[in-house]
């Protein structure tokens, strides 16, 4: 019989040829520019036969452009970037969505020119990140968004979005998840905004939806998909009721009429950098979300397997697995050993653990 992991899938106007997704995953090759260079459309290209590429999290703006290397989609030269991006991989028979960010309160100063991150409230996040040099450091103390400053990045997310299908990749991701900017918003031990986009749960997802629909304006709905982390405590990004808040903002996201809406909600009994404590709420999203489901975090094909048969996703994605083996569908197909990646070269410039990993 064959594996549901293996039968095709329509997700907005696309039909992918199987439901193993790879996973968005930054790695740090854009140099400081943030434009995508060849590496990184072979890098991308290399992985064509997954159901559907999510490229890494690039940046809509300089404001929300803080990592080390990362890409972004706000200037001609980035955008003439990933034109070469999409054309190498639609060469290869690849479909590819880009996940778009602002980063929020986790950039660091030094990265725009000395002005204070932005976020809903004046609430800095837990622990480090790396700064241009590559040394970790501590997160600043953001600035509280005007409402001037929040339609203005809505207002960017939506341009960075029509960037990206100018340059022919064929949707966008918006990333609401993992501390930055949207998952800031939505979560209040990170909002405590007493306007009307924080407070409750419908004012907490006002600027997640205005940044949907603004972006859906621009580029159709079918080409969106939402990136929700809704139990996870990176950098501290925690909210007193995740399964009120994220079944509030599924359904609502139903409606909608997007793509597809992606979870990451790490394995019980896996092994990923983000499991936590907090009981599993995907099963609560399922039943409010009520178009295409991807869930991700440490899953194997059987876990991947069981999940779709039992219809609590409809496509399971994959991170690292796809770093070192480019071939994963075709392994995953046969049954053949996975080559393992070298976590030191995760984050490096270069081809070295980026685009030298062999297929079988």
């Amino acid at each position: 019989m064959t594996s549901k992991l293996f039968e095709p899938i329509e997700i907005g106007s696309l039909t992918l040829p199987n439901r193993i997704i790879m996973a968005p995953m930054t790695r740090g090759r854009s140099g400081a520019s943030g434009v995508p260079t060849e590496i990184v459309a072979n890098y991308y290209s290399q992985r064509a036969t997954a159901g559907l590429i999510i490229t890494e999290a690039t940046a809509i703006n300089a404001r929300g452009d803080g990592w080390p290397g990362a890409p972004g989609i706000y200037t001609d030269a980035q955008q003439a970037g990933w034109e070469r991006v999409a054309d190498t991989v639609h060469a290869n028979g690849g479909r590819i969505f880009m996940q778009i960010w602002h980063m929020g309160r986790s950039v660091l100063s030094e990265y725009i020119d000395g002005q204070k991150p932005l976020a809903p409230s004046s609430i800095p996040a837990a622990g480090e990140i790396p700064n241009s040099r590559g040394i970790p450091t501590k997160f600043e103390t953001p600035q509280e968004m005007t409402l001037s400053e929040i339609a203005e990045t809505i207002a960017d997310f939506a341009i960075a979005a029509k960037r990206a299908i100018v340059a022919g990749i064929d949707g966008v991701e918006i990333h609401a998840a993992n501390n930055f900017l949207i998952d800031a918003f939505l979560r209040d031990g990170a909002n405590e905004r007493a306007d009307v986009y924080g407070g409750s749960i419908q004012n907490r997802t006002r600027f997640l939806l205005e940044v949907v629909d603004a972006v859906s304006a621009e580029i159709g709905s079918e080409k969106i998909g939402v990136r929700f982390s809704p139990t996870n405590s990176v950098f501290g990004i925690s909210d007193s009721d995740p399964a009120a808040l994220f079944v509030h903002a599924a359904g609502e996201l139903s409606s909608r009429k997007l793509a597809y809406l992606h979870l990451l909600e790490p394995l019980i009994d896996g092994d990923h950098p983000m499991k936590t404590d907090v009981p599993s709420i995907s099963h609560h999203i399922r039943d409010a979300y009520s178009g295409v489901l991807i869930q991700n975090g440490g899953q194997t094909p059987a876990s991947a397997e069981a999940l779709i048969k039992a219809g609590k996703a409809d496509a399971v994605a994959f991170g690292v697995p796809f770093i070192a083996n480019p071939d994963l569908v075709e392994r995953y197909r046969s049954g053949a050993e996975l080559a393992n990646p070298d976590p030191a070269t995760f984050y490096t410039p270069g081809v070295k653990g980026y685009t030298d990993y062999p297929s079988l």
